[in-house]
């Protein structure tokens, strides 16, 4: 997994609240048994409309999708977060997210800032206004900056350490993997045993 730790890009403005997994990828393109190849169906029934926020050419490049509240509701997706990732996004702001969908994007790599309402209607402001100007996603500071604007924002501390050192939830646990093998190792003998009988008679 690619260390996150400070990033400036493009934002994307979505105005939209209550966006679920299956808008962010219809589940007819969750048939890859691999996390690549999702990128074209990244919001897929919207993405026909060309004045949707994606398909105009202000916004191409974007790698910061800035949303509403509660994004990412609905069921369990992964790919819903692969789809964001495939197509370039580093980092997803919104004022809330939907939980399963916030645990599988800092898992997997995907930065998401949850900001209040007022901060998120001024980057969507920023992005339309002046859409080639970026916003810097520093996870060292834990700030997002952009216009001469810094916003704090907070996170699980160790997430966060998992974010900056590029590990995901198995990778960081394998950190142990001396210290869990002695565990084990000394667990064993104490576990509990059944007798072998023969067949009832």
């Amino acid at each position: 997994m690619e260390p996150f730790t400070v990033h400036s890009g493009l934002m994307a403005p979505l105005r939209r609240s209550d966006v679920d997994t299956d808008q962010i990828i219809p589940a007819r393109y969750c048939t890859n048994p691999t996390r690549t190849g999702y990128a074209d169906g990244l919001f897929a029934d919207w993405r026909q409309d060309p004045r949707f926020v994606l398909e105009r050419p202000e916004h191409q490049g974007v790698t910061v999708l800035v949303a509403g509240e509660n994004f990412g509701s609905g069921s369990s997706r992964e790919a819903a977060v692969w789809a964001l990732q495939n197509y370039g996004f580093r980092a997803v702001i919104a004022r809330r997210f939907g939980d399963i969908f916030r645990a599988n994007a800092l898992m997997s790599g995907l930065l998401a800032v949850t900001q209040p309402a007022q901060v998120v209607e001024e980057l969507w402001q920023a992005a339309e206004n002046m859409p080639r100007s970026p916003v810097t996603v520093d996870l060292q500071r834990l700030e997002l900056r952009w216009g001469g604007r810094v916003e704090p924002f907070d996170l699980d501390a160790d997430a966060r350490q998992r974010l900056l050192a590029g590990l995901d939830p198995i990778a960081a646990t394998l950190r142990f993997e001396e210290e869990i093998a002695r565990y084990e190792a000394g667990r064993r003998p104490a576990l509990p045993t059944s007798l072998t009988t023969g067949p009832a008679s």
